[in-house]
């Protein structure tokens, strides 16, 4: 196997490769699925390598095993808000931010219903995946540049999750939950230095419409509520709807 490798390029593993071809691809397993977190050699998955390196496993199941870790876990799912951790698995399993609601939704339904893993599964085995990294071809941020079939939102928004090659995902609260549960523009906008350089969102005030489901011993029953929120109020707003079972129909902008 031989690596095609190049600077900003996808890593993929092909027949014939080296013992410092496999060395290079699992790094960037790694760094792309761990969000650059630094790895300790007691880190590291013995086994899974060792059936990489002896073509028991394909990079996508070894992609599988790292997200399935209990390092992968103790980072980004014990120590992290439930969206954070959807909003990661999107940008490490798919280099991706999430598109819409309704995947966030499903997502949290598919861990509800049937777990962790099968959560992380979701992403690996989707067609997605497949048509994009295939079996040997090592995730990484397609939404870094535009791209066919995705709306520009997604590129801004990946750009909000794909912060440099230095930076970590150890971040506990998600940082698009707002945008895409509104569906809000998010802007493109340089690490912050000694001007505010998003002074114009940070005094708006935004209106959330809310359906809630409260279950009685017979019924559940539905009502609509509005809550009137500052910007910065409205990211932990979104979180305690979303944990308490509620739905957002809309978010507005009051004028």
């Amino acid at each position: 196997m031989s690596l095609w490798v190049c600077d900003g390029a996808p890593v993929e593993l092909r027949p014939e490769a080296t013992e410092e071809d496999l060395q290079a691809v699992i790094r960037a397993v790694y760094r792309q699925v761990l969000g650059n977190q630094h790895v300790l050699e007691s880190d590291r998955l013995v086994n899974a390598e060792s059936m990489l390196r002896n073509g028991d496993i394909s990079v996508r199941n070894f992609v599988r095993m790292v997200a399935k870790s209990a390092l992968y876990s103790s980072l980004f799912f014990e120590c992290a808000s439930p969206y954070r951790f959807i909003e990661l698995n999107c940008k490490h399993l798919l280099g991706r931010p999430p598109i819409d609601q309704a995947e966030i939704s499903a997502h949290v339904q598919t861990y509800n219903a049937e777990g962790y893993e099968a959560d992380i599964d979701s992403y690996i085995d989707s067609d997605e995946y497949l048509e994009n990294f295939g079996e040997n071809i090592v995730p990484y941020p397609r939404s870094s540049t535009t791209q066919t079939g995705f709306k520009n939102s997604t590129f801004t928004r990946g750009f909000s999750l794909m912060r440099g090659n230095a930076a970590t995902d150890r971040e506990q609260q998600a940082k698009l939950i707002s945008a895409v549960a509104g569906n809000l523009p998010t802007k493109v906008t340089a690490p912050a230095v000694g001007r505010g350089g998003a002074s114009s969102s940070t005094g708006k005030r935004y209106r959330v419409a809310v359906s809630t489901a409260t279950r009685s011993a017979e019924v559940n029953k539905y009502s609509n509520l509005e809550y009137t929120v500052n910007y910065d109020q409205l990211s932990k707003q979104v979180q305690h709807i979303h944990k308490t079972g509620g739905k957002i129909l809309s978010i507005t902008e009051v004028v």
